[in-house]
């Protein structure tokens, strides 16, 4: 393989369950890689379970930058992403290897490759306030409206289902800002993308939310509320907001289960947006192709355009 341009990188995405991070651990075996995580759960401390975050002979196989970086309650933005995986590009090639952005946070992702600089608009508290008791009363439908009618091309960008999201939108629209300007990027980049039926997908990431109820899921989220409150936006994410249900006695486990199961696809259909299968900025391989899903990755490394 020729060697990649010193300012160069490869992205590595797909949707939830389909193999991105197994998929680094063997691209690892063949290029001098280290993988920049764009998934906005995996990086809080202590959440491992439930994000389904590499497992430590994952991490020993190959460096990964944002990781369990963040405790559960730091603050935690787009603008904080962009500055410490920005800062992790630089580390990579200043050693020599080559990064490697594997992540199915699609904003994350396009927002790296695109140079994206997110508006600086400060938390309004007493705007939050409002909404945030609007939010709890008739749930996301009031303050979708608000932001379709502030600027209906920012509701097509964000999850329309998650109040945080929405409320920050809101702030963002009301400030008179419509979307991230963009920068001219001085590096190259491709990006590979995993791909797997819709079915298997759906079947793979209920298989992973039965196994992290097996494998500790309650225990790790009951250690947590030991140490944090229950209302903090990690919290609200797949995996621990069925937990903390089951922990207070008002589910069982298996309507928990099934509730992630449910969650989990739609995430899938939602993750499917940023990454389309017609998009032609996207290299897509069968995951299931091991050998094809390296090779792509090796051509995507020798590469000399972005």
């Amino acid at each position: 393989m020729t060697a990649p341009s010193r300012r160069h990188l490869v992205a590595l995405v797909g949707a939830t369950a389909s193999g991105k991070t197994e998929a680094a651990v063997e691209v690892a075996r063949r290029l001098p890689v280290e993988v920049i995580s764009a998934d906005s759960r995996q990086v809080r401390a202590g959440m491992r379970v439930g994000t389904a975050a590499p497992t430590d002979e994952e991490l020993a196989a190959v460096p990964h930058h944002l990781v369990g970086v963040v405790e559960p309650d730091a603050p935690w933005s787009l603008a904080e992403f962009l500055a410490r995986a920005r800062a992790a590009l630089e580390d990579i090639w200043s050693r020599g290897k080559l990064p490697l952005v594997v992540g199915g946070t699609g904003q994350y992702v396009w927002a790296l490759l695109e140079g994206w600089q997110p508006p600086a608009v400060p938390p309004d508290p007493a705007l939050r306030a409002r909404l945030e008791e609007a939010a709890a009363r008739c749930g996301p439908a009031p303050l979708i409206e608000e932001l379709r009618a502030l600027d209906p091309d920012a509701l097509a960008r964000v999850d329309a289902r998650n109040p945080r999201r929405l409320i920050r939108a809101i702030e963002v629209a009301r400030a008179g800002v419509s979307a991230p300007t963009v920068t001219p990027r001085d590096f190259t980049g491709q990006v590979v993308g995993l791909h797997r039926d819709r079915e298997v997908l759906h079947a793979r990431a209920d298989a992973r939310a039965e196994r992290m109820v097996a494998t500790g899921l309650l225990e790790e989220t009951r250690g947590l509320l030991e140490r944090y409150p229950a209302d903090l936006p990690a919290f609200q994410s797949i995996g621990y907001a069925e937990a903390i249900r089951v922990l207070r006695g008002e589910w069982d486990l298996a309507t928990a289960v099934a509730r992630m199961k449910i969650e989990t696809h739609r995430l899938i259909r939602m993750q499917a947006t940023w990454f389309r299968a017609d998009d032609p900025r996207i290299r897509w391989v069968d995951s299931d192709r091991s050998e094809d899903v390296v090779r792509a990755v090796e051509e995507a490394a020798a590469a000399r355009v972005g």
